[in-house]
């Protein structure tokens, strides 16, 4: 939804100052005044974001990502109408980065309108705006971006034009005034004409009446939809004890619509053509004047225009009732100023260019699509064991090898090739159709996860013999009519019929790898090049050396066996996605310990199938266990085992040991029914108020300089920790990392461990302003990010730095980065180097 409106661009000093650095601005803002009559103005903040980011909108869920918060610092110079609306496409859904709590948030753009009434133009306004941005992977700590938009000393100017009444009532005595023109030549959109009318009922009870006629193709929205779509048509009233508001507000309409939305995509109520809103009140005291506000948002079938506020007043001795135009010019913004705080630490930023310790860790993560095409490649493997394709690979074979040699091998391998081909299209068409957003999305989405968990359940109980699952057979029957055809197309043609006979098979693996790996543009595209090229390896390998045929083992119940096996890991793999609904729903059903008991329950389920000891109806009697058999039943015996240990208690952790091999499919930990928390040493607690319980029960400060005093009492190096409530690689690192033994048991004994939470809401005693990049510090989370960038050049989380008790960097800073091992090797790395710098005399 594209918004047409004038705007006033500015290049942002944050943006300029930082343009040769790291640090990322993906939002862009920008700002225009509109003056109305009798000195109202209406102040619009533009926030454009760059591809893939988005700031969230002032009604979402603050326990997940910080919601915007537009704020005016109060002035006698003006006083604010109403709240500040939000015009632009929202998006709501699950936010993976967030635990998949549900958020409101917008791509490409939004404007933020506030009303305001001038009461002293030599006094400039004062705007905020708070907010945290965004992408698929990342999230930038929450910021401010501050306006201070100054009137130059001109008092807002309209020309306005009276009616004529609109027709005549007994009752009513009118005096109108016209919103001036429809839609302008100058391209500014004004599809909507208001008018007034007031009615006298008597008994001091007036109606106050608006009639907007609306132009052929704009619609305008009535008061009584939700706070998730347009703007609704309201009369707001100036608060006053001259008068108190009677019922509500009345829609009358011909041209009525109540329907599925396009663009905001829910159900609501709109009109077209014209309609009529009418609010009585009685009047308390005739000789004050009684103000408001007549809003409305209009829209077309492609977009929307920002929410328009006519002002109105009316004295009803007068007994009229008159609205106001909107004129004016836009200003630009500027920086404002506070107390003035610098928190650099010329220590850190010079010690960190030459650290005490040599060694480091990149601070930037990336994407390791190696690991998805193996997962594919595994899956493609899986179903070369299956009855659906294993027989087919000698009978293919043996087809292409009836020529000569050479053009045997070469029609093939282009089968094989062709295998590649269709699965790789496969994948390429389903990120084309839904895009990498959506495809991330759909992976969370816990409508679309319950669907999963109930086909899983369905293809599950198919492998088990039950019932069978096959495409149409017609499908087949044309696609193998094609392969007659012979040439290219005829071999092409022979791959996709395997493709389609083999459905039964293929499909749940498909499936399965195609929605783990939907998180990226690039994942499904990958994980079918895997599959696809583990299917397609023995067709070539077997054209071009025919004799290796004869080893393979012969098709039989093994076969089977292989498809029962498959069933209980579609069975098990089937929570993993009722897992992911119950967290994004908060249903509280399928915590860690129902989730693991029935993943042990499963595999042991299947341990004893395996055994012999019962057996489905496509399966024949077990006389006697191979050997091969036997090897996989103790496998699935053992895996039954570990699942059991994921419910040891570790008491320093006071929580559950989290099974590595689990790690991404159980619910974390933490979410159980059953386990007490730890207690905090109330002795430090009393002298450092920042002392408390962070990650996995460690003990922490969360205030840098109370950490600094603790190191210096103790002697110890400091970890401080640059995180986040809503950082997800904080979320990896304390889970799979800090959870080691080795590493734990350093950071709890060797370190002092400093966790500042940059995303902290909680208020400052007094607002800061930081000195090195002129920005408003409002919240703690604002100070510590603040003294990230300033001294670290950084503002992306996680960051792990390494300082000595005198605030030398022991070790080049650590971002994200997978691996226990050589995350200890970073901590003892540091560690040496305090312990020789210590013993040098020189911390």
């Amino acid at each position: 939804m594209k918004i047409h409106k004038l705007l006033i661009s500015t290049t942002l000093v944050l943006l300029i100052s930082n343009a040769f650095t790291q640090i990322l601005q993906p939002v862009h803002w920008s700002y225009d005044l509109k003056a109305q009559k009798d000195n109202t103005y209406e102040v619009t903040l533009h926030a454009k974001m760059d591809k893939g980011w988005a700031i969230y909108s002032q009604t979402s869920d603050p326990n997940a990502a910080q919601p915007t918060e537009i704020t005016f610092e109060k002035s006698p110079g003006f006083e604010l109408i109403g709240k500040a609306a939000e015009v632009g496409k929202k998006k709501e859904g699950p936010e993976p980065l967030f635990d998949n709590l549900v958020v409101s948030k917008y791509y490409d753009h939004v404007d933020f309108v506030q009303l305001v009434k001038v009461k002293d133009p030599s006094k400039p306004i004062k705007a905020s705006a708070y907010y945290m941005s965004c992408n698929s992977e990342k999230c930038i700590p929450p910021t401010n971006e501050d306006f201070v938009i100054s009137l130059n000393g001109q008092k807002a100017e309209s020309s306005t034009s009276v009616s004529e009444p609109l027709g005549s009532s007994p009752i009513a005595s009118t005096n109108l005034l016209l919103q001036e023109s429809a839609t302008k030549s100058n391209g500014i959109f004004e599809p909507v004409k208001v008018k007034s009318e007031l009615i006298n009922k008597g008994q001091n009870i007036y109606t106050l009446k608006f009639i907007a006629d609306i132009e052929d193709g704009w619609y305008i929205y009535s008061h009584d939809i939700g706070p998730d779509g347009p703007i609704p048509s309201n009369i707001e009233m100036t608060a006053s004890d001259s008068y108190e508001i009677v019922g509500k507000i009345i829609e009358t309409s011909d041209h009525k619509i109540e329907a599925y939305d396009e663009i905001f995509e829910m159900k609501l109520i709109k009109y077209k053509h014209q309609v009529f809103f009418n609010q009585d009140i009685k009047v308390k005291d005739p000789s004050k004047e009684i103000k408001g506000f007549f809003t409305f948002q209009s829209c077309d079938a492609t977009k929307c225009l920002p929410p328009k506020n006519i002002a109105f007043h009316f004295k009803p001795d007068a007994n009229s009732l008159k609205l106001e135009t909107e004129e004016g010019a836009p200003m630009l913004p500027a920086i404002g100023d506070g107390n003035s705080i610098n928190l650099s630490v010329p220590t850190l930023i010079e010690t960190q260019k030459n650290p005490a310790g040599n060694c480091g860790e990149e601070l930037t993560e990336g994407k390791n699509y190696f690991w998805t095409f193996i997962f594919g490649f595994l899956g493609g493997l899986l179903a070369l064991l299956t009855p659906c394709v294993f027989p087919m690979i000698p009978l293919t074979v043996s087809f292409f090898t009836k020529d000569s040699k050479e053009k045997g091998v070469r029609n093939a391998i282009i089968y094989a090739f062709s295998i590649i081909v269709i699965y790789v299209a496969i994948g390429i068409l389903i990120t084309a159709v839904f895009g990498a957003t959506a495809l991330n999305e759909l992976s969370t989405n816990w409508v679309a996860n319950t669907l999963f968990f109930i086909i899983f359940i369905i293809f599950a109980f198919s492998f088990f013999g039950f019932y069978e699952i096959t495409l149409p057979s017609s499908w087949a029957n044309k696609s193998d009519k094609m392969a007659e055809s012979g040439g290219l197309i005829g071999i092409f043609f022979m791959a996709f019929t395997l493709a389609i006979v083999s459905f039964s098979c293929t499909g749940p693996i498909i499936g399965s790898a195609i929605v783990q790996s939907a998180t990226s543009k690039m994942g499904p595209f990958i994980v079918m090049l895997g599959f696809s090229t583990a299917l397609a390896i023995p067709f070539g390998l077997f054209a071009a050396f025919p004799a290796f045929l004869n080893t393979l083992p012969r098709s039989g119940s093994w076969m089977t066996n292989v498809k029962v096996v498959l069933g209980f890991l579609e069975l098990a793999l089937a929570f993993k996605f009722l897992s992911v609904a119950d967290m994004v729903q908060h249903w509280g059903i399928l915590g860690y310990e129902i989730f693991m008991g029935f993943w042990v329950l499963i595999f042991g389920a299947m341990t004893l199938y395996l055994f012999g000891l019962y057996r489905f109806p496509h399966d024949s009697p077990v006389k006697k266990l191979s050997a091969k058999r036997w090897s996989f039943s103790l496998l699935s015996l053992a895996a039954t085992i570990y699942l059991m240990t994921g419910f040891n208690y570790n008491k320093e952790l006071h929580t559950y040991n989290s099974l590595k091999l689990m790690s991404g499919l159980a619910p974390p930990a933490y979410y159980n029914y059953l386990l007490p928390k730890a207690e905090l040493n109330q002795d430090i607690k009393n002298k450092y108020p920042s002392f408390t319980k962070c990650a996995n029960n460690l003990d922490c400060f969360k205030n840098y300089f109370d950490g600094l005093a603790y190191a210096k009492e103790v002697n110890k190096p400091m970890l401080v920790d640059f995180t986040g409530y809503g950082c997800v690689n904080c979320r990896k690192t304390e889970e799979h990392i800090w959870v080691d033994e080795r590493v734990r048991n350093k950071i709890a004994h060797d370190f002092v461990l400093v966790s500042l939470y940059v995303d902290d809401r909680a208020p400052l005693e007094k607002e800061l302003f930081s000195a090195i990049r002129k920005t408003p510090l409002r919240n703690v989370g604002n100070k510590w990010a603040d003294f990230q960038i300033v001294n670290f050049n950084q503002n992306s989380q996680p960051l792990y730095v390494m300082v000595s008790p005198n605030e030398k960097v022991l070790a080049k800073p650590r971002g994200y980065k997978e691996g226990v091992d050589s995350y200890a090797q970073f901590l003892e790395c540091g560690l040496d180097a305090f312990k020789k710098s210590s013993s040098l005399g020189v911390q």
